[in-house]
């Protein structure tokens, strides 16, 4: 899996002109599934994420994780983070993970960030959304099986 996690000051999806989605303050995480990825991933990501140390303590020092600012989550598949752009100007989808395996990982890793006590909202697997977020720094991380 390969997650791009942006702190946020807020964040949400739109889908057919509804918004399906909404968050305040926490992270919006762009989720890919890559062809073979363990289905243990998306559990062992979800428990990095939720203790990462990413918001501003009372010193103003990054030191704080999601809970302790009582920080919302969401979740919105994105299978072009897999994008291959190694040949020509058009990217190859070939590193993705089929659909119906992508969408039960993406859906296990926001059940994951739930059970560690997380406020989850999801965007909607295999939608045209529209995805709108005012960055909190900006702050962006790009994590996967390496950051475990």
């Amino acid at each position: 899996m390969r997650v791009v996690l942006q702190r946020v000051l807020r964040a949400s999806v739109t889908v057919s002109g509804e918004r399906v989605a909404s968050i305040g303050h926490g992270y919006l995480l762009l989720v890919g599934v890559g062809r073979g990825d363990p289905a243990d991933e998306p559990r062992q990501l979800a428990v990095k994420i939720v203790n990462l140390r990413l918001f501003a303590d009372e010193e103003g020092k990054t030191n704080l994780p999601l809970a302790g600012v009582d920080g919302e989550v969401l979740v919105v598949s994105q299978f072009t983070l897999y994008a291959d752009l190694s040949k020509g100007r058009r990217p190859s989808w070939t590193a993705t993970e089929d659909p119906e395996i992508a969408a039960e990982r993406v859906e296990a890793f926001a059940e994951a960030l739930e059970e560690l006590g997380a406020r989850v909202q999801r965007g909607v697997f295999g939608a045209e959304m529209d995805v709108e977020l005012l960055n909190d720094g900006p702050f962006t991380l790009v994590l996967d099986a390496a950051s475990l």
